[in-house]
C-alpha cells in the first residue's frame, strides 16, 4: 500500500480510493442524502482511555447534501478531556478505504506518538488499529487533526481540554470549546488541483472592478491610482488576496450561523471561551460585540490577563479568553473570516431562544505599503491601502535571502522581502485601524506575556534563519526556496537552546507550526517569553522565538494551511 507522506502530497491512489468511498456512501441504504437539519455540538468524553472509530456521515452544511469524514460518527470528532499528570491511551480504529493518522496538535509526547507518517510513524492503514500512549506534560486548550493527505478538510479534526493537575488559576463558572473550521462542498482533490492550475483561482472574485478604479482616481487621482497599481503589475499580485482559498462555509461547533451554537450564563456568571481554529485554509476575526473579553491563555499556555475587543485567531492557534455578561441579554459570538468571504457565529444567552444581532462584516482587506514591506517596523499607516521591509520580485536585485541560492529555481519564489521588519506589533491588514477607527482594542503578539517566569532563562546557543518561499501563481510553497522532498533536515542537537527567525517572502499570512516544541517569543521580556506551538508570520515581515531541543526524534516545522503544507514544511531531527 502506497503511503501518504504528513507533508507531502497524496497519493493518486488516496485520491482514487477516497473519492470513490465517499461516493458510494451516499448511495448506500440508511444514508439518503440528508435535508438542512440542526447538528448536535460535538460530545465530551473523559477519562485516561479512549475508543475512536474513523468513517463517514452525510451531511448537508450548505444547503447541497455531502460527505464528511468522522469520528464516532460525529463531524467535528468529540471533545477529549485529559488530566495533567496522567498517562493517556488512545485506540484508533480504521476502517477507511485509506491510511489515516491523527495529530495531536501542540501536545507533548515521545515522536513516535505525533502522528505524521513518513516521519514519526507508517499511518494507520485500511482496516487496522493503532494505540497512542503518552503521559501528559502539560495543560489547557488544544486540539486533533488528521494527519494524513487533506482529511483535515473532509472533517477529521476535534478539541481537546487538559485540566490541570493542581489548581486552575483560570476560575469561571461556566467553561465552553469555541472550535472553528471550514468547510467545502468541493472535494478537497479539486480544490488543490484548481490552485496547482491557478494560485489565484478562488482569489479572483476579491478583484478590483472599473468602478473601484474610478472610486480610486477619485479619491486619489489618476497618477497616483496608476503609480500604486504598478507596484502590484510588477508583483503579478492583488492587494486583495489574503487569502488563497474561499467558497468555504464556516462552523462553529460543527454548526453553521444557521443553526446557531447556543452557550447558557447567568447575568454576573463568569464564562470561560476556549477558542480554537481547526480550520484547514482560514483565519478568522473574532470579537463578542458590546462585551469585552480578557485573553488568558495563548496556544495553551496562561498569560498575563489581557483585556481586548477583537483578536485574529490563525489556522491551528488557539486563545482563552474570560467575558462577564452582565446584562440580561444575548451577545453574538463573531467570527469573520479574513478575506470577509463569511462568518462564523453562536450565541451567549442567558435564556434558551433569545438571539443577538450578528454585526455586518468588516471591509475586505487591502494590502498596503506595510505588506510589501514599504514601511517602518513601529509605524501606523493611515489605512492598509496607504500603509504599501521592502519586497522585490525574485531574480531583481542582488541581495538574495534565500539561504541555498543554488538549488533555487526561478519558477518557485516570486517575491523577496529585502528588508523585513518584526511582526510582534502587528496586528495584521485589517486589523490595523480598528483601534482608531472603531476604538477596538486588538490583540498583537507584542501584548503577550507568560504568567510564569520563563523556565529555561539561557541565552540561545545557536540561530538559525528560515525564509517562508513561494510562488502563488503556479501555488508552489517552501522554505529557502526548496520544496519539502528535495530538502535535508534541520538537525538539533538534544538540550540546545536556538533561536529561530523566520522570515516570510511572501504576500500571505503564513502560520508556521513546530511539532513537540514550545515556540517561545522573543517579545522584548525574556522573563515572561509565551509559549506558542503557532506562530502567524506577516507578509515581508519576520518574527524569532527560542526553543529548547529537549525530546529526541524526528519532528516538523510546517505551514499549517493545508494545502502549502506539501512544499513549505521541513523534517526536524533532535539527535
Amino acid at each position: 500500500m502506497t503511503k501518504s507522506h504528513g507533508c507531502d502530497a497524496l497519493t493518486r491512489r488516496t485520491f482514487v480510493t477516497g473519492i470513490s468511498a465517499g461516493m458510494a456512501l451516499l448511495g448506500l441504504p440508511g444514508f439518503p442524502p440528508p435535508a438542512r437539519a440542526r447538528v448536535p455540538p460535538p460530545a465530551t468524553l473523559i477519562g485516561d482511555r479512549f475508543d475512536l472509530t474513523l468513517g463517514y456521515r452525510p451531511v448537508n452544511f450548505s444547503g447541497l447534501p455531502g460527505t464528511a469524514l468522522a469520528i464516532n460518527g460525529a463531524t467535528p470528532g468529540p471533545i477529549l478531556r485529559w488530566k495533567e499528570g496522567r498517562t493517556i491511551t488512545l485506540d484508533i480504529h480504521n476502517p477507511l478505504p485509506t491510511g489515516s493518522a491523527i495529530h495531536w496538535h501542540g501536545i507533548k509526547l515521545p515522536s513516535t506518538m505525533n502522528g505524521i507518517p513518513g516521519i514519526s510513524f507508517a499511518g494507520i492503514l485500511p482496516g487496522q488499529r493503532f494505540r497512542y500512549r503518552f503521559n501528559v506534560q502539560q495543560s489547557g486548550t488544544y486540539w486533533y487533526q488528521s494527519a494524513w493527505g487533506f482529511q483535515q478538510q473532509q472533517g477529521l479534526y476535534g478539541a481537546i481540554v487538559i485540566d490541570p493537575a493542581e489548581a486552575d488559576p483560570i476560575t469561571s463558572d461556566r467553561d465552553y470549546v469555541v472550535l472553528l473550521s471550514d468547510w467545502s462542498d468541493e472535494r478537497p482533490t479539486t480544490i488543490y488541483a484548481n490552485l496547482k492550475k491557478d494560485g489565484h483561482y478562488y482569489g479572483r472574485r476579491h478583484q478590483r472592478t472599473a468602478t473601484d478604479l474610478w472610486r480610486e482616481v477619485r479619491a486619489k487621482g489618476i497618477e497616483q491610482t496608476l503609480r500604486e497599481r504598478h507596484r502590484w503589475n510588477l508583483l503579478s499580485q492583488s492587494d486583495r488576496t489574503v487569502s488563497d482559498v474561499s467558497g468555504y462555509t464556516f462552523l462553529l461547533n460543527g454548526q453553521t450561523p444557521e443553526d446557531n451554537w447556543t452557550a447558557l450564563f447567568k447575568p454576573g456568571e463568569t464564562v470561560r471561551l476556549r477558542f480554537i481554529n481547526a480550520s484547514a485554509m482560514t483565519l478568522f476575526d473574532l470579537r463578542i460585540p458590546d462585551l469585552a473579553m480578557t485573553v488568558v491563555a495563548a496556544d495553551g499556555q496562561n498569560i498575563q490577563p489581557l483585556r481586548v475587543d477583537e483578536f485574529r485567531l490563525g489556522t491551528g492557534e488557539t486563545y482563552d479568553v474570560v467575558v462577564r455578561p452582565s446584562g440580561d441579554r444575548p451577545y453574538t459570538v463573531f467570527a469573520q473570516a479574513i478575506d470577509r468571504s463569511g462568518y462564523a457565529s453562536g450565541t451567549l444567552t442567558p435564556q434558551a431562544g433569545l438571539t443577538a444581532e450578528v454585526p455586518p462584516m468588516d471591509p475586505i482587506p487591502v494590502l498596503g505599503k506595510r505588506d510589501l514591506g514599504l514601511t517602518n517596523a513601529n509605524s501606523t499607516p493611515d489605512s492598509d491601502e496607504e500603509s504599501m521591509a521592502r519586497l522585490a520580485p525574485a531574480g531583481l536585485g542582488s541581495n538574495s535571502p534565500i539561504a541555498h541560492p543554488s538549488s533555487e529555481k526561478s519558477f518557485a519564489v516570486a517575491t523577496r522581502a529585502q528588508a523585513p521588519a518584526s511582526g510582534l506589533n502587528d496586528p495584521g491588514v485589517g486589523l490595523r485601524l480598528h483601534r482608531r477607527r472603531h476604538n477596538r482594542r486588538v490583540l498583537t503578539y507584542a501584548d503577550l506575556r507568560s504568567l510564569t517566569p520563563t523556565t529555561d532563562q539561557r541565552q540561545p546557543q545557536r540561530e538559525l534563519q528560515l525564509h517562508l518561499t513561494g510562488n502563488q501563481d503556479r501555488y508552489m510553497w517552501s522554505i529557502d526556496g526548496i520544496k519539502f522532498k528535495d530538502a535535508y533536515p534541520l538537525v538539533f542537537n538534544h538540550g540546545e537552546r536556538l533561536r529561530i527567525t523566520l522570515v516570510n517572502d511572501t504576500l500571505l499570512i503564513q502560520p508556521m507550526h513546530l511539532h513537540g516544541f514550545w515556540s517561545e517569543l522573543e517579545t522584548g521580556d525574556g522573563t515572561y517569553l509565551p509559549r506558542k506551538h503557532t506562530v502567524l508570520v506577516q507578509p515581508s515581515a519576520k518574527i524569532s522565538y527560542l526553543v529548547s531541543a529537549d525530546t529526541y526524534g524526528r519532528w516538523a516545522l510546517q505551514s499549517q494551511m493545508l494545502y502549502r503544507t506539501q512544499g513549505m514544511c521541513r523534517e526536524v531531527r533532535i539527535v
